[in-house]
């Protein structure tokens, strides 16, 4: 993003929102490059999982910041769910909030077909992100997704019908050669593929991610083994580069680093994360922002239930950052968003000049021409989008 080419009205509202998450950790199976926490939904209750979440709900909801403007239910893969518990969860959530702007189900293709997607839609979700990853289908072998690539158009397809007009899709990229499988290895044109693939469906919003190796997961282990072999540094910024180049020349604006939306479709409830607004989740791993604490919840399911039976909290660690923690936070996340940050409202939120408390790394990274100004906002400069986090690091501690 060039200062000339700088456009503030794709600048999102700052304070006064809230995102609800609910967190389902259960999966058909396990992909091995996921570090987030789920298991297996045939080892679980899951009917009585669900009732602790929406216990857990009403132990919540009485307390600010709600009611959320944003609600999102992700996992984990929530539609591995029987139908009739998903839709009661779904039914409970809207009958408690019955006025968010956005109500996001995350869906993995395969999982989903017209008949609970139009449920959904009836039941007020307005908004579907699908877990596509890939349309090369060794890559889908190599991630241990469980769908192929006609799921993924035949689920977009059936979402489409349902009555969604506000459809996200997941992808990834750098996705190495594995010795062991013999599959994988994404190239610029698969990679390419896929996004063209993506675009063609006309949909609204398109995430990017460039493979990551999360600690514990079997990635990261069958790269630490050799049967992995990551991507080198120069082929995973082409890729994203290319992720860039092709989706703003299709109309999709990169709002934030690895996110892509036609306009007016950016995820409000992701924005929310990204002003470092409050947010209350539930469910195992969940969790939340309020009143300037954080917290998250145990990441075991039945001690996650057995809490929540008893009537007690199900937190597993809790802090309280500081004013300087907060304000480093706050630049960190403003920052992952093209717009950045707002110099007035940070100041109005965190108590500091942020051209003051980060005095040295802005002089530092407006010299390398990796930070611009304009409007009275800070931001990176289109050079430092591939290097983001390097940059970012030194926003992070003062």
């Amino acid at each position: 993003m060039n200062s000339e080419k700088f456009d503030s009205k794709f600048c999102p509202p700052g304070r006064g929102t809230v995102g609800f998450y609910v967190h389902i950790p259960f999966c058909e199976a396990k992909c091995r490059y996921c570090g987030f926490y789920s298991e297996p939904i045939k080892n679980h209750d899951s009917g009585r999982l669900i009732s602790a979440i929406l216990a857990e709900l009403d132990q919540k909801r009485c307390l600010p910041p709600f009611p959320p403007q944003t609600i999102y239910i992700g996992g984990g893969s929530p539609n591995c769910l029987p139908r009739n518990q998903l839709l009661r969860l779904v039914g409970e959530i809207t009958s408690k909030f019955p006025n968010s702007q956005e109500f996001t189900v995350e869906v993995n293709p395969g999982q989903a077909d017209k008949t609970i997607l139009s449920r959904l839609s009836t039941a007020g979700v307005n908004r579907i992100s699908i877990g596509a990853q890939s349309f090369n289908a060794d890559e889908l072998q190599f991630l241990g997704r469980l769908h192929t690539v006609d799921d993924i158009f035949r689920t977009v397809e059936a979402a489409k019908q349902a009555g969604f007009g506000n459809i996200g899709l997941d992808l990834i990229f750098a996705i190495p050669p594995s010795t062991s499988l013999g599959t994988g290895s994404s190239t610029l044109d698969s990679w390419k593929c896929s996004l063209q693939s993506a675009i063609d469906l006309d949909i609204q919003h398109i995430s990017a991610y460039a493979l990551t190796y999360e600690e514990k997961t079997p990635l990261k282990k069958s790269a630490a083994a050799g049967e992995v072999r990551p991507v080198d540094e120069e082929t995973d910024r082409a890729m994203y580069e290319t992720a860039i180049e092709v989706l703003e020349r299709a109309g999709f604006k990169q709002y934030e680093i690895s996110n892509f939306a036609r306009p007016g479709f950016e995820c409000r409830h992701n924005l929310n994360y990204w002003q470092n607004n409050p947010y209350i989740g539930v469910g195992p791993a969940a969790g939340s922002y309020r009143q300037g604490r954080r917290t998250l919840n145990v990441a075991d399911i039945e001690k996650y239930i057995e809490a929540i039976e008893k009537g007690v909290d199900a937190t597993a660690e809790s802090e309280i950052p500081s004013k300087t923690q907060i304000a480093c936070e706050t630049a960190v996340l403003n920052l992952r968003r093209r717009c950045g940050i707002d110099l007035k409202e940070f100041k109005s939120r965190t108590g500091f000049d942020a051209m003051e408390l980060f005095a040295d790394t802005i002089g530092k990274h407006r010299e390398l021409g990796l930070i611009e100004m304009a409007d009275g906002r800070l931001f990176l400069a289109r050079a430092a989008i591939p290097i983001a986090d390097s940059v970012l690091c030194d926003f992070s501690d003062v």
